[in-house]
């Protein structure tokens, strides 16, 4: 059984939620006391995960940390269908790895922006919500030409991949932060689909897809 190391207002943590959800897999969560007792700094936890990062799992005594990591794990291990990582594929594996990092990049920036926002994390907010727009307009010109192209998701194919899951959260949190997604319909497009796949699930602040 796969223990989640979990803080239910953190998007990393929500996008391993989602997965493990999406893909069926049972896990039990472990709640982080995140703020303000700040529990991931502890020293229990320090021996997880020394970085003093959520999320992390504990899969019969593997312990992983990171998030886009994580996905990566689940989607080999448990993903039968081969389709939300197609291990075979090294230009679909290409492409997923390169939204992966640009996830990290949304973490760094948007996500900031809404730590600075929620819980007045000391960022430069103007240089984050800058850097979110800038990767913002990025993503939506993508998506607006793949959908020109026939295509839905990020990676080119007739379906999602972790990719996906990976860089969905910070994207819909991002007003938490003051960053406006009116400016991007290709996204707001993408992030309904995302919200209609089976097993989604939401969090605080992503609500369900509203009724067709």
């Amino acid at each position: 059984m796969i223990t989640l190391y979990d803080y239910e207002l953190s998007g990393n943590c929500y996008k391993v939620r989602l997965a493990l959800n999406i893909l069926k897999v049972p896990f039990t969560a472990r709640p982080m006391d995140f703020h303000p007792a700040r529990e991931h700094k502890s020293d229990w936890f320090l021996k997880l995960n020394p970085l003093g990062q959520l999320p992390v799992i504990d899969d019969d005594g593997l312990v992983l940390r990171e998030a886009q990591a994580i996905l990566v794990y689940l989607a080999s291990r448990y993903d039968s269908s081969g389709h939300w990582y197609p291990r075979h594929d090294a230009a679909a594996l290409g492409r997923i790895s390169q939204w992966l990092g640009f996830a990290q990049e949304l973490t760094a920036t948007a996500g900031a922006a809404r730590l600075h926002d929620t819980l007045f994390l000391d960022v430069d907010i103007g240089k984050c919500r800058a850097g979110a727009h800038t990767l913002l307009r990025i993503l939506d010109e993508h998506l607006w030409f793949a959908e020109q192209a026939g295509e839905k998701w990020l990676c080119g194919a007739d379906r999602p991949s972790i990719a996906d899951l990976a860089c969905f959260p910070y994207v819909m949190l991002s007003e938490e932060g003051g960053i406006s997604r009116l400016p991007y319909p290709a996204i707001r497009r993408w992030g309904d689909r995302v919200k209609r796949l089976p097993g989604f699930i939401p969090m605080p602040g992503i609500f369900p897809a509203a009724a067709a």
